[in-house]
């Protein structure tokens, strides 16, 4: 698993590809983590763009970060979701915590990501 961090203006966005699995998981936070707590941004955009593999671990991680922001008015939004784990993610709640968009270009200034 690999995570990118790129950083524009106000938002954080992460980058992630190849499996996310209780072993990956860990260092995906904390790449995540680095990034909230150094730039405090107005916004946390997670794209599983090139994730090829998920389980219960991708929806920790997702909580995990919701809970880090929580407090800061940060808003997130998990994107470019397969089918599945967009399905996954809804039936886990996830839409209470982020918005969830099959496609990073559906995401908008308007949004609460």
């Amino acid at each position: 698993m690999q995570t990118k961090i790129e950083i524009n203006g106000s938002t954080v966005t992460a980058y992630l590809s190849g499996e996310i699995d209780h072993h990956s998981a860990a260092s995906i936070r904390q790449a995540i983590d680095e990034s909230i707590i150094s730039r405090k941004p107005q916004r946390l955009i997670i794209d599983f763009k090139d994730v090829s593999f998920m389980d219960s671990s991708g929806i920790g991680l997702v909580m995990g970060r919701y809970r880090l922001l929580e407090n800061t008015g940060c808003k997130m939004a998990i994107v470019n979701l397969s089918p599945h784990a967009y399905r996954v993610m809804q039936l886990a709640g996830m839409e209470k915590l982020a918005v969830l968009k099959k496609k990073a270009k559906e995401v908008t200034n308007n949004e609460s990501a």
